[in-house]
């Protein structure tokens, strides 16, 4: 809190009103005709109290500056001591003004006032970091040629993302997610068929130094490539219905460390009109995907006393609008069970355009496994490639995607050849609503090509 100085002839009740008005537009946001914020009644009781205490206080005080006739002969204090403008930083203090004595009596009644000052200005900092959440959610009708599969409804992933700046300069965010079991990468299912779970997809602590160094520590989307830390678990913000295969989630068969347990710094590198930018990653890496597990993603243990890390840059140049290239490294070391350990580094580069009426994505991937006392080296490349303009309301778009594992790969041999386009529309029938139809077809090495037809609604609340 400011402290409140009186000019030299304003009027006490008008200062302290005027200081009442800052104080109540500094705890209130601007209100607009579409929102309206609601004031904590506790809150404004104890600044009009406070109004109250602190009127009668400069009173007191100007009367113990000038005292009555009679009492004339009584010594002064010093006037150094005396002054309004420097009472109100006394009381606001969390030590006792050491200048003028005090009876005891009033002594008391000071420290009573700065236990209430105390007590408001903490159900401030209460109002100001309250939980801010914000749903998202999607129901789809799907249908493939797969022998075996049946055409279902299905309820998407409800996210829940939660933010709370705790003060200037930290915040808390997390993304909560309700789920079904997972699937893996050719969607069949592995976790328990029909019946919801709940994961902490998100769990981040955020500290803001300045635009060139930032901290974040917990659990949180690795920096490789564009889409990843571009669109997280919501599909509401995806153009297409979901994620390229690239950047599938680990319980869902993706190849790709999506998640990471550890700590993060990024910020701005300075460079002018090239715009470059900088993330620095520590963690525990993923768990050997062989053989499959449940909960690929090392939340509370590592396997490992060998730490993941990712290093990422890029560049958002002034000259071309929407325009972001970059490239990411990230290395660990997996040990598969029954295996000998398999060094991993991954290589990844990428170029979009992002403009209201155009998008263009474009991510390549090279992931090598090397395995411990042999040599052998395997290498799974992957890209993928999207389109669309918007017109209206509506968005087409286009995906062609491709990514090929080995027969022999030490990790995910199960994943083996996948490629082909996807074409689709997007409506969005209000700021909160949006209607996707996708066709996928999909090549795979040695099974029948995958034709694919999904209908999605996806909102946000």
């Amino acid at each position: 809190m400011r402290v409140l100085k009186t000019l030299p002839g304003l009027p006490v009740r008008f200062a302290l009103a005027a200081a009442f008005l800052a104080m109540c537009g500094a705890a209130l946001p601007a209100q607009d005709s579409a929102k309206q914020v609601l004031v904590d009644e506790r809150t404004l009781q104890g600044l009009l109290t406070r109004v109250e205490q602190l009127e009668a206080r400069v009173k007191q005080l100007e009367n113990e500056r000038n005292p009555p006739q009679a009492a004339e002969s009584r010594p002064a204090a010093p006037e150094g001591n005396t002054r309004p403008e420097q009472m109100p930083a006394a009381l606001m203090s969390s030590h006792p003004a050491k200048a003028e004595p005090q009876e005891p009596a009033s002594s008391n009644s000071a420290e009573s006032e700065q236990v209430q000052l105390d007590n408001a200005m903490e159900r401030m900092d209460v109002s100001r970091t309250l939980l801010r959440i914000r749903g998202f959610g999607d129901i789809s009708l799907h249908g493939d040629n797969r022998k075996g599969d049946n055409t279902s409804f299905s309820l998407g992933q409800l996210d829940l993302f939660v933010t709370s700046d705790i003060s200037d300069k930290f915040r808390f965010l997390s993304e909560i997610v309700f789920e079904d079991g997972g699937t893996d990468i050719y969607g069949t299912q592995v976790g328990d068929r029909n019946s919801f779970g709940v994961d902490i997809e998100r769990y981040l602590l955020q500290y803001s130094h300045n635009d060139y160094f930032n901290l974040s520590a917990g659990r949180g989307h690795t920096s490789i490539g564009y889409y990843n830390t571009e669109y997280h678990h919501s599909s509401w913000l995806q153009t297409a219905t979901g994620r390229p295969f690239l950047f599938d989630f680990e319980d869902h068969g993706g190849i790709l460390p999506i998640h990471l347990v550890g700590v993060t710094a990024s910020g701005q590198i300075p460079s002018g009109a090239l715009g470059l930018h900088y993330v620095a990653e520590v963690g525990n890496g993923r768990a050997s995907r062989t053989p499959l597990i449940s909960e690929p993603v090392q939340n509370a243990m590592d396997d490992e006393n060998h730490k993941a890390f990712n290093f990422a840059a890029f560049a958002r140049p002034e000259a071309v609008r929407g325009l972001q290239t970059g490239f990411s490294f990230y290395r660990d070391v997996l040990s598969p069970s029954g295996m000998p350990r398999v060094d991993e580094s991954i290589l990844a580069g990428h170029a979009v355009l992002i403009r209201p009426k155009y998008e263009w994505l474009n991510e390549a991937v090279l992931d090598r496994h090397t395995v411990h006392g042999t040599g052998a080296l395997y290498n799974t490349p992957a890209f993928y490639t999207q389109l669309s303009r918007q017109i209206g309301s509506y968005r087409p778009y286009m995906r062609y995607q491709y990514m090929n594992v080995a027969r022999t790969e030490p990790i995910f041999p199960d994943v083996g050849l996948r490629q082909g386009p996807s074409l689709g529309v997007r409506f969005d029938a209000s700021e909160s609503v949006a209607l996707k139809l996708q066709y996928d077809y999909t090549r795979l090495r040695n099974q029948p090509a995958l034709n694919a037809l999904e209908l999605q609604l996806g909102f946000t609340f």
